[in-house]
């Protein structure tokens, strides 16, 4: 028997929670919208206040198959192959953070997975 994917009771779709990103040495993984730099996915070693310091992180300067940054952390991308994300940097201080989304392991697999975007 398959896994539900979803139900529908008197009109509302409910779907089945996803399990969280694996942390790594204890850093959970995020995406962080700032701004003016753009969006970041890694993980998180820090926050005070608005100031985020990411670890293993890539900048995702475009992303298609996900309607939201609140998709793509839930989903990841149905169509990874189109985002341009370049290649990640092992340590990136964010000033200015305005959203920090934890993401699903599902979501980190994809986005980690995504073809380095080179120009």
């Amino acid at each position: 028997m398959g896994r539900c994917k979803s139900i529908i009771i008197d009109g509302v779709e409910y779907t089945p929670s996803t399990p969280p990103a694996k942390k790594r040495d204890g850093m959970k993984y995020v995406i962080c919208r700032t701004y003016s730099a753009g969006v970041f996915a890694g993980y998180l070693e820090s926050r005070n206040g608005q100031e985020v310091v990411m670890r293993d992180a890539r900048r995702i300067w475009y992303w298609t198959g996900a309607a939201s940054l609140s998709q793509l952390a839930m989903e990841g991308s149905s169509n990874p192959e189109n985002c341009k994300y370049p290649c990640a940097v092992d340590r990136v201080e964010l000033l200015q953070t305005i959203e920090i989304l934890d993401c699903t392991e599902k979501a980190r697999l994809n986005i980690q997975g995504t073809p380095i975007w080179k120009s």
